[in-house]
């Protein structure tokens, strides 16, 4: 163990020498050395406090005693894979189950997202004998291979669209195709993936899956119209294929009114297969496929055996079942509910007073702002947005950006985040705000005067 932690600027020079380039950091003209964290906030290495409010890994808070204690004591005891009967697996499964609807109560657990994404994309092909995907515009789908493929937002700087993926438009009703003044952009939407299947049918594909994220994150914090969901899977189905709903952003209770993001299309909108990753473990590296009896017989069907290391070992499902005992004794979903609607509200009201913020949409502690350039246009105020995130972290606020212009404020901090820190950050948004919009109308002014 060194004696003497480093200095920001000796970890930073590691850093630049021993890992690779594409490992990208936060602010990375100024890196912040975070090296302690609890509930909502963060620690750099002088001891200055940061708000967090993108960390929707840490679900339930940062370093939540309880979640450290369930991973302690486990540890103490066994760790070892899912081959050996435990309580920890069946236990977690079955708590699991109860949060969702009754057809998803076959799963297999494993370590990441983008794993939990690999394996369904296998059930979904094995089940259906099919090979294509349908995936929204802009979706980010994990790291893998296989998930790049399926991922525009990462495949359109790489090697481009295989054959077998078909992109639909994002169900965006500010800035899409079919926006908030269309009459019915529900119809409209699934319209386009109705289409696409057409266009593939004729061609000779067929459909393995249709690949979405239940609200689209880096997509731009997008809360698709609810009905939507219903009638592309409607289309998809009669194609021969099936609905996965990707709920590692946002699944857990943080949307507030249900604790899955897939429910706020209605009670009659079910997936086939739901995939679970990041909240679900607090930290630690755990996520989840549910899906059905007849998709997992399938599956199971080829006589090959899917055996994951790691995946449902007792540490981890003694973990999970920590987190879901925190959500439920704290209240967190219904806390989502609460602060989430203050939150919006407050930044509705920026709305109203600063022109740049064209939108503010989400559910719970998901939320959005667009920034734009004008009102008619609705330009991406992309580096507007990057200057404003960057004096935010000056004001020891953590927010970053996302959406295809870079240019929307992303809010998914984690559960614990209260009406105070919603009051203090809108604040502080409202302060820097006011400062640019003041800065350029001195400018304006300035050059009226030169000419």
């Amino acid at each position: 163990m060194r004696p003497e932690p480093r200095s920001r600027d000796e970890t930073l020079a590691l850093r630049r020498r021993l890992v690779g380039s594409s490992c990208k950091l936060f602010f990375s003209n100024d890196p912040v050395k975070i090296v302690k964290a609890k509930g909502q906030y963060m620690y750099d290495e002088n001891g200055r406090q940061y708000l967090d409010c993108i960390n929707n890994v840490a679900h339930v808070g940062h370093c939540h005693p309880a979640i450290v204690k369930a991973a302690h004591e486990q540890s103490q005891l066994l760790n070892t894979n899912s081959r050996y009967l435990h309580d920890n697996l069946v236990d977690y499964a079955e708590r699991l189950s109860k949060t969702l609807p009754g057809k998803l109560c076959t799963f297999y657990f494993l370590n990441s997202g983008s794993e939990a994404n690999d394996l369904a994309l296998r059930l979904a092909r094995q089940y259906t004998k099919h090979e294509d995907v349908i995936v929204l515009d802009h979706a980010y789908h994990g790291h893998l291979t296989s998930l790049i493929d399926i991922s525009p937002y990462k495949f359109r700087n790489l090697e481009g669209q295989k054959e077998w993926v078909h992109v639909a438009p994002v169900p965006d009703t500010y800035r899409g195709i079919y926006r908030e003044d269309h009459e019915d952009s529900v119809t409209a939407y699934a319209n386009e993936v109705k289409n696409i299947i057409e266009q593939a049918q004729k061609r000779g594909r067929k459909i393995a899956a249709f690949f979405a994220e239940s609200l689209p994150s880096v997509g731009g914090q997008i809360i698709p119209p609810a009905g939507y969901f219903q009638k592309a899977a409607e289309h998809v189905r009669k194609a021969g294929g099936i609905f996965i709903a990707d709920e590692i952003q946002v699944g857990f209770g943080r949307v507030g009114k249900h604790f899955w993001a897939f429910q706020l299309q209605g009670e009659d909108f079910v997936p086939d297969i739901v995939t679970m990753g990041k909240p679900i473990g607090n930290g630690h590296p755990i996520a989840c496929v549910a899906t059905t009896t007849e998709i997992a017989e399938a599956f199971a069907a080829t006589g090959v055996e899917y055996f994951n290391t790691f995946g449902g070992n007792p540490v981890s499902c003694a973990i999970g079942l920590a987190v879901l005992d925190v959500i439920e004794k704290e209240h967190l979903q219904a806390h989502a509910t609460e602060v989430g609607n203050f939150l919006t509200e407050l930044l509705k009201e920026q709305k109203m007073k600063h022109p740049i913020i064209g939108d503010v949409r989400g559910s719970g502690l998901f939320i959005g702002v667009d920034l734009i350039k004008d009102q008619a246009e609705r330009t991406p105020a992309t580096a507007e947005a990057e200057y404003l995130v960057t004096r935010l972290k000056e004001e020891y606020i953590l927010l970053s950006t996302d959406g295809p212009g870079r240019n929307v404020l992303k809010f998914k901090p984690p559960m614990c985040f209260n009406k105070e820190d919603a009051r203090y950050v809108v604040g502080t948004i409202d302060k820097l705000l006011t400062a640019m919009e003041k800065e350029d109308l001195n400018q304006q002014q300035t050059s009226t005067g030169a000419t």
